[in-house]
């Protein structure tokens, strides 16, 4: 089984950027995290990250269709990005939304996922850790289907 992880803007810069949000570890480690989970679950996985709303779309159009779920942590373009939402629903995939910070406790504008109403569920404000908890709670989803 192969699982998507996908990361929007910024997350390249974990890490770096306000470690009071979002902690101190850098992408890299939380895909150290995943690769450590994903091999005690059997699981194959795919990392990709841009800053690049399109290159997204197209790594979903391209990835998932060899892919049983995704994990997806959209960025900024959770808000507003209705053409990753369109290519996420065109997978047919299901997934979890993850965020490190908790985007409800966060500005207003933030507290609106135009992804949440398609994914398996939503996990925000537990750090890198809601990565791993996502990856667990998919991969029993598509084991129970």
């Amino acid at each position: 089984m192969k699982v998507l992880i996908v990361n929007g803007p910024n997350l390249n810069r974990l890490g770096m950027r306000d470690p009071s949000q979002y902690g101190s570890e850098t992408l890299a480690d939380i895909e150290s995290h995943l690769r450590e989970r994903a091999e005690s679950l059997g699981v194959e996985l795919d990392f990709f990250q841009s800053n690049h709303e399109g290159a997204i779309v197209d790594y979903l159009q391209e990835a998932s269709q060899d892919a049983a779920g995704i994990v997806v942590n959209a960025g900024a373009l959770t808000h507003y990005g209705i053409s990753l939402r369109d290519a996420i629903a065109d997978t047919g995939l299901p997934f979890v939304e993850v965020h490190l910070s908790n985007i409800h406790a966060r500005e207003e504008f933030r507290h609106h996922s135009v992804i949440a109403s398609l994914a398996k569920g939503q996990i925000a404000g537990l750090g890198w850790r809601g990565y791993l908890y996502a990856l667990d709670y998919l991969v029993e989803t598509i084991e129970r289907t």
